[in-house]
């Protein structure tokens, strides 16, 4: 599958240029965390803590679709190369910053930066990592500053703005701590909470084209920015339908359990009976409900890579429902793709 994934990908040109710019970003910023992420000499070996070994597959294609897609918005709005790349690199640290969030919030460990300390340190790797990426990015605009990339207000600018920008977000994760006590509508689910939840996120790479880029054609900059909120709501309802065993069980919000409640569907009354395992396929024992929403999804990632392409990425329509369906394998719902 990663072939074809790989494959479908390369055959824009745009997306090929936009992964060897992430890729050298990738390398960017692990290089300054290298120098930055170490204890003091003289630390006792056994708390020393430092960056170990770079995973090989950190900058594959497979892993980094998404940012791809996010550095491909500046070559489409004719950003200046040293901008691109700082904006680039300012993406990477809030890669850093939510992945970290989450896996604070969630319980989880997904990769953020390789870093080595004692013990199992989940919880801790997660807050070293969100300190280092703060202390990245004062690092990378006071050298934009230097190399005249920026002036010192346009980074004074880009420093509150990239906490800011991440605020609503943030207050959507937090009204769902201790778990939601109804279900509200599911167009209200996709209209707000996957609005906020995911769709902001992807209107991110926007920050600094929105605060600093003078020359953009707005109405050109408003079409990149609705059709990546729409793609990240789109693979929101994915991650709901991969999602619906968890966020039953600890009560988050879900397109798919909206769907179920106000549709007074008897599959909702069977989960309180059974209370499901986290990580059980519910999306397989109601296809009735999870293959349109799926279906659905496809549908508007599709439509976003439509409006990118029209842009000037160039996309095949064929290739733009290639590239949505992907995305059912990438978020980990391929048991599904038999029904597509």
């Amino acid at each position: 599958m990663a072939g074809n994934i790989t494959a479908v990908w390369n055959s824009v040109r745009i997306f090929r240029s936009a992964f060897r710019d992430q890729q050298t970003i990738i390398a960017d910023v692990l290089r300054m965390a290298e120098s930055l992420v170490c204890t003091p000499p003289g630390t006792p070996a056994e708390f020393e803590v430092r960056l170990g070994q770079t995973p090989e597959h950190l900058t594959d294609l497979s892993r980094n679709l998404f940012s791809t897609l996010f550095q491909s918005v500046y070559h489409l709005l004719d950003i200046s190369p040293p901008r691109r790349r700082l904006y680039g690199q300012i993406n990477y640290l809030f890669r850093l910053w939510v992945t970290s969030a989450d896996n604070l919030l969630d319980n989880e460990d997904k990769f953020t930066l390789p870093i080595h300390m004692p013990g199992s340190s989940r919880v801790m790797r997660q807050v070293v990592s969100i300190m280092a990426a703060d202390r990245l990015l004062s690092q990378l605009l006071k050298e934009a500053v230097a190399a005249s990339t920026l002036t010192s207000d346009e980074a004074d600018r880009l420093s509150a703005g990239s906490l800011q920008v991440l605020l609503p977000s943030a207050a959507q994760e937090a009204s769902e701590e201790g778990g939601i006590t109804k279900r509200p509508r599911p167009e209200y689910v996709l209209n707000t909470i996957h609005r906020l939840k995911t769709g902001l996120l992807f209107n991110l790479p926007f920050l600094g084209p929105d605060l600093l880029e003078q020359g953009i054609d707005p109405q050109r900059k408003e079409s990149l920015k609705q059709a990546l909120l729409n793609f990240g709501v789109a693979c929101q309802v994915l991650d709901d339908i991969r999602d619906l065993a968890r966020d039953f069980r600890e009560r988050r919000h879900n397109y798919i359990l909206s769907i179920l409640s106000w549709n007074c569907h008897p599959y909702l009354q069977q989960l309180q009976e059974r209370q499901p395992d986290l990580n059980d396929r519910l999306h397989l024992e109601i296809p009735e409900v999870t293959i349109p929403a799926t279906r659905k999804a496809i549908q508007d990632i599709a439509h976003s890579f439509g409006v990118l392409s029209a842009a000037g990425l160039a996309i095949p329509p064929t290739n733009s429902v290639k590239l949505a369906e992907t995305f059912v394998n990438i978020l980990d719902l391929g048991d599904l793709q038999y029904a597509l």
